[in-house]
């Protein structure tokens, strides 16, 4: 089963639905319309003081520094989020010159899972401010409160870019429409069990004047998945008065072959009218295919192999009868559908722990990047994967996040960059390209253990998914608690010219 944990430290999944403690970190949060009843449970920002300054008198303060080391750092003074501790009254905050653009919007109830959905705004929109976006989500209430889960269909708009100290007066006048305070808009569709996992695929309209057709798949917690056609929904935020009928609320179709719930959703991007798989916690994947006529088939043949939960499916982005499934059982499988015995060609052992989360490069077809419960992600060459007894070797590995690695993505256009979230509260960002030699350090800048592949760490509470945004490049949006979007600047997105 995955291991989603609610709370750093403790054992429970996520999915047991208790509303985790804060940490104690101070994020400058830039809300959206939803008003958070859990509000008070945060820091206001009254009592955030400057510099970490609480309030007493700098003699006192500087003498218990002095008395007890004052911030747990390591040797060279930097503090590392999971590895170092706060002492009391001390507050962590983002370094806002390190981001081009910030934001944080809270939904009524956490999202376990989400997807971004491509729009019809253009490409390479990356000066644009402020920024829109559009997504697709699945909450988590509380138990007790089941019946108020919805699939949640979102526009965030009014992302505006980073005000910087330097900028004078009369760019700022000339630049009122970039300092738009963030709205989230959402059109809900009822559900009544938790999202586990929910992903998107657009069929191409046929008329190139109307928009795509925007499908959702969501996996929940009562073993069922739902498939819903959201085009009216996201149409909706651009026409005023709309009104979303009940009709348009049902779900086109509901895949009910699973005994077990699960976690692992994937559409194929070969495959244009939809071809969808799921994955389950008792190791069964099935395949339902979208018909001529709109309607949806599942196959009742299922793909048996793995040997405990389905955490991961990724459909081959070259091949598309090829897929990939990862498992709790420590492998990574890989299968053609086409195979009349349902059993994998391939499986690989890539971990000692579950393996949680997995990403099939579309660039780069032969690399596919694994991350597991004990914190380890990785990169695999597939050509390496030839089968039989001999174990291949990741090309790449690290062990930095110090808690089960939660989602792992590509780049959409670069190669060699990756974005990473782990239960230590971190999406990471990392930069395959920098090599290190056999002689090199792999402490950076006198950190122990810091590998020089890492650009940047984000803090984001309870981090479950990252996605980058396929059409801002370098936007990256992670939901956890709440939702952040962010752009770091771009030395670090765009290092050696990318």
């Amino acid at each position: 089963m995955s291991k989603r944990t609610a709370e750093a430290g403790d054992g429970a999944p996520l999915k047991d639905r208790v509303r985790p403690e804060p940490m104690d970190i101070d994020q400058d949060k830039e809300m959206g319309d939803f008003e958070d009843e859990f509000e008070d449970e945060f820091e206001s920002e009254d009592e955030i003081f400057e510099a970490g300054v609480d309030g007493r008198p700098d003699t006192e303060r500087e003498a218990e520094e002095q008395a007890v080391g004052a911030m747990d750092v390591d040797s060279n003074g930097t503090f590392i989020v999971g590895r170092n501790k706060l002492e009391a009254g001390q507050h962590l905050a983002p370094d806002t010159g390190t981001y081009e653009m910030l934001h944080n919007l809270s939904t009524p109830w956490p999202c376990l899972s989400f997807d971004i959905i491509r729009d019809g705004l253009g490409d390479n929109r990356e000066k644009a401010y402020p920024a829109t976006m559009y997504t697709v989500a699945g909450t988590q209430a509380e138990s007790s409160r089941e019946k108020e889960n919805q699939l949640m269909v979102m526009k965030f708009s009014g992302l505006s870019r980073m005000q910087k100290d330097d900028e004078d007066s009369e760019s700022e006048d000339d630049d009122d429409d970039e300092d738009a305070d963030p709205i989230l808009e959402s059109k809900s569709i009822p559900l009544t069990s938790t999202t586990n996992r929910i992903r998107s695929h657009q069929i191409p309209s046929q008329d190139p004047s109307k928009p795509p057709t925007t499908l959702t798949a969501t996996m929940t917690e009562s073993t069922n998945i739902f498939i819903h056609d959201v085009t009216p929904h996201l149409a909706s935020f651009d026409s005023p008065g709309t009104i979303i009928t009940p009709q348009q609320n049902k779900p086109l179709s509901t895949i009910r072959a699973h005994k077990s719930e699960g976690y692992a959703l994937d559409w194929s991007p070969l495959v244009p009218g939809g071809k969808l798989l799921t994955g389950d916690n008792d190791g069964l994947i099935y395949m339902t295919t979208r018909t001529d006529g709109g309607g949806f088939v599942t196959d009742s043949r299922a793909f048996q192999g793995h040997t405990s939960s389905v955490e991961e499916i990724q459909w081959s982005p070259q091949e598309a009868s090829v897929f990939a499934s990862a498992s709790s059982d420590g492998t990574v499988r890989v299968w053609d559908v086409r195979s009349k015995s349902r059993k994998p060609a391939i499986s690989v052992q890539v971990s000692s722990t579950d393996v949680n989360v997995m990403s099939w490069s579309r660039l780069t077809t032969h690399l596919l990047a694994t991350g597991a419960d004990d914190g380890v992600w990785g990169v695999w060459d597939l050509r390496q994967w030839k089968g039989g007894a001999q174990k291949p070797s990741p090309i790449a590995s690290f062990g930095y996040h110090k808690e089960q690695i939660t989602s792992i993505e590509w780049h959409p256009t670069d190669d060699s960059m990756v974005a990473v979230a782990a239960g230590d509260h971190k999406v990471t960002l990392w930069d395959l390209s920098v090599e290190l030699d056999d002689e090199e350090s792999k402490d950076t800048a006198g950190v122990k253990d810091m590998p020089p592949q890492l650009l940047f760490e984000h803090i984001s509470e309870h981090a479950k998914e990252v996605h980058w945004h396929p059409q801002i490049p370098g936007t990256l949006v992670a939901t956890g608690q709440e939702f952040s979007v962010f752009r770091p600047i771009p030395v670090v997105y765009g290092i050696h010219g990318k």
